[in-house]
């Protein structure tokens, strides 16, 4: 009985394992590269995928700092639309290769997100990120604003990379 036992949670072990370690396959492509000293800043979200984390938000900015230990400081913003309330959440990153396009993010450790680099301004002036599930997505650009004609191109950009532009929640900014 008891080496039935073992062999039994011995299996579930394993399969918890694998489970957690399977690799997702994706088409997504990142950028080739980012500097990373010219993406810190503030960045203003104009769109995203609704979740529940950033439900009920309007004036939704990020700001990337990097620390002394080399990882990257997020701290993520917005007011309540229903309280005017403002809130703020922070987190850590760091760059998962030697392109810093694709980062694991984490606000509740030990678990971290991806957070990839999809398109990114040669002036850095907005960039669409996304996760390789394609079930996050963000649209930010350094102002509150986007020109129509950019955001169109943009738009068109997401749907050629597979994303569905309709689950779009674009963000108040004021």
């Amino acid at each position: 009985m008891k080496k039935i036992v073992s062999l039994f949670c011995m299996t579930l072990l394993s399969l918890f394992f694998v489970a957690c370690s399977t690799k997702q396959d994706t088409d997504l492509k990142t950028v080739e590269k980012v500097d990373l000293q010219r993406y810190l800043g503030d960045w203003y979200e104009i769109a995203r995928y609704e979740h529940k984390f950033q439900k009920d938000c309007k004036n939704v900015k990020a700001n990337y700092s990097l620390r002394d230990d080399k990882k990257i400081q997020v701290v993520n913003s917005c007011t309540k639309i229903s309280t005017n309330e403002f809130k703020d959440a922070k987190a850590v990153a760091y760059n998962v290769d030697e392109t810093n396009s694709k980062l694991k993010v984490s606000f509740f450790r030990p678990f971290y997100g991806d957070y990839w680099i999809l398109d990114l301004d040669k002036d850095y002036k907005y960039a669409i990120i996304g996760t390789p599930s394609k079930e996050y997505l963000w649209i930010l650009s350094r102002e509150k604003t986007m020109n129509q004609d950019l955001l169109n191109k943009l738009l068109e950009k997401i749907t050629n990379m597979g994303f569905d532009k309709s689950k779009l929640i674009y963000t108040v900014q004021d």
